[in-house]
């Protein structure tokens, strides 16, 4: 009978020594594990990186898993720097790292030596090659349906045979190629494709030169619209469109709801621009890096897959964007509380406002 109970009791000390184990299971789970969550974003000249993608990301990490940690790096458009940072991260012994590749390329190798070591690898917003675990993004062919649809429906008339120049992302960013098939889906056949240019850097400055350059070529009128890929390039467009002494702009694209951008679109400078709610891309790679730092599979943070140049079948979740005009901008970005009307609506900005049927003294 002692026997009998000893064995009893060993058997309840087993399992109540399994308890905490079994009640972590799952992303949800905050319990008293703990580890490091590296987080490497590719540069300071979108707002969105330091101003949204970091602080929602470690948000969540931390509802998540309370007693984690979170180490962060920007590359500042250097890959060398990215692989050193990467670098230095496995070193010091991060589980898992959240990677938005400054060069999706380049950054292969350091990939492959995070896989190595046992380091997971989420490629985030865009898909970096080499052995990533999961994959974080928006659907970029729906942006590029999304911007190629809001252009034919601005020209409208001029839709017909209009002349249009494609003004694209970096040519190193797969994304870039991502936005502009899912324009041409649209676009091809609707439209007579005058130019078409590729943006080093995604860079306002370089965006400006090259459409100075159509402007030259084709005339200040001979423009019936401009695909910008970006908010930045949008930026380049319209002033290289103003120092050309354009007064009537022809519509021009955008991406990412830079305050900046907003602003030109309730001024009629630009048409609109496509809103990604961050929040939501965050939340995705935060769970899906926790639950594979955990020692699991991604999980509920996956509902697809996708194929690199490198890898096949990877765990993603590609998110839903939305287009914003002067007339959503209300119903999107101020209702999801990216902006305030405050924000948008500046002195300069405030006739503007008025006549969008945006009122300044509201929240």
């Amino acid at each position: 009978m002692r026997r009998r109970t000893r064995h009893l009791l060993a058997a309840l000390a087993a399992g109540l020594m399994a308890l905490p184990a079994a009640a972590c299971a799952g992303t949800e789970r905050t319990g008293a594990d703990s580890f490091t969550v590296g987080v490497l974003l590719p540069s300071r000249i979108l707002p969105r990186w330091e101003h949204a993608d970091r602080p929602l990301i470690e948000k969540r990490v931390k509802e998540l898993c309370p007693r984690c940690a979170v180490e962060y790096a920007n590359a500042d458009d250097d890959p060398a720097r990215q692989r050193q940072q990467m670098t230095s991260m496995i070193t010091k012994g991060v589980k898992v790292i959240v990677l938005d590749a400054a060069d999706t390329r380049a950054l292969r190798s350091s990939i492959r030596d995070a896989h190595r070591s046992g380091v997971p690898v989420v490629a985030y917003d865009r898909l970096a090659e080499g052995p990533v675990s999961g994959f974080v993004s928006f659907d970029g062919g729906q942006v590029g349906r999304l911007q190629g649809r809001a252009l034919l429906t601005a020209m409208g008339d001029r839709a017909r045979g209009g002349r249009i120049v494609m003004m694209n992302g970096d040519l190193g960013d797969p994304n870039a190629a991502w936005f502009r098939q899912g324009a041409l889906s649209v676009l091809t056949g609707r439209v007579r494709i005058a130019r078409s240019y590729d943006t080093p850097g995604w860079s306002t400055d370089n965006a400006h030169a090259a459409m100075a350059a159509a402007i030259a070529a084709l005339g200040p009128r001979g423009i019936d619209g401009a695909l910008a890929a970006n908010d930045a390039i949008a930026a380049g467009v319209v002033s290289a469109l103003k120092s050309a002494g354009v007064r009537r702009l022809p519509p021009v694209t955008g991406q990412d709801a830079d305050l900046e951008a907003v602003q030109r679109i309730v001024k009629g400078e630009q048409t609109m621009t496509v809103y990604k709610p961050f929040r939501l891309e965050a939340a995705a790679a935060a769970e899906m890096a926790v639950a594979l730092a955990r020692g699991g599979r991604p999980g509920g943070a996956a509902t697809t897959t996708v194929d690199s140049p490198t890898t096949r079948h990877i765990p993603a979740r590609l998110l839903t964007p939305r287009e914003v005009t002067a007339a959503t901008v209300r119903q999107t970005l101020v209702k999801d509380g990216v902006y305030t009307v405050a924000q948008i609506c500046t002195r300069a900005v405030r006739p503007a406002c008025d006549r969008a049927g945006l009122d300044a003294g509201r929240p």
